[in-house]
């Protein structure tokens, strides 16, 4: 786990444009030096404050277009920054909405709580990584980047639901 991550340049050729730079690293969430895909899962959640977005129709077409949107555009940034680079967060921002969407289907009405369960549970299967996030983790290119949390994102989501069924009653 990389707690702190220098942003190396690994080719100073190659252009990156503005909008794979900015869409990537979710309005420049990716250049803090410290955590960046903790920040990055954390942002992500905003969203989730404007009613529509919660829909889970609504939800799940974000999740698809932004996944094929980074799919195509975050190659630049690997081929300047390196494998998997610190930069990159959109696949945590992806990975925490997979989270939320599987929470959603369970649960109508999400609390606070819940919001925090799943952040907890993505960050932790996102660095645990259990297969097949390992295998995604090894693939040099924008698709194991994005896989590797979409898979965390489905772990931590099932893993949330059952823990706040759990807690429901509790609460």
């Amino acid at each position: 786990m990389r707690i702190i991550k220098k942003k190396e340049i690994i080719d100073n050729n190659i252009r990156v444009n503005f909008f794979a730079l900015i869409f990537n690293s979710f309005f420049f969430i990716g250049f803090i030096p410290v955590a960046s895909g903790t920040f990055a899962s954390a942002f992500s959640l905003l969203p989730f404050l404007i009613k529509p977005f919660n829909d889970i129709f609504v939800l799940i077409l974000f999740i698809v277009i932004f996944f094929i949107i980074s799919l195509f555009t975050g190659k630049s940034l690997i081929e300047k920054y390196g494998k998997d680079p610190s930069i990159f967060v959109m696949d945590e921002v992806i990975g925490m909405w997979l989270t939320m969407f599987v929470i959603r289907i369970f649960f109508s009405d999400i609390l606070l709580t819940d919001f925090v369960i799943g952040f907890l549970s993505f960050r932790f299967f996102d660095i645990v990584k259990i297969q097949p996030s390992i295998y995604f983790d090894k693939l040099n290119n924008s698709f194991g980047i994005l896989m590797d949390d979409v898979i965390s994102g489905i772990y931590a989501g099932f893993a949330s639901s059952l823990l706040i069924y759990l807690i429901k009653p509790i609460l």
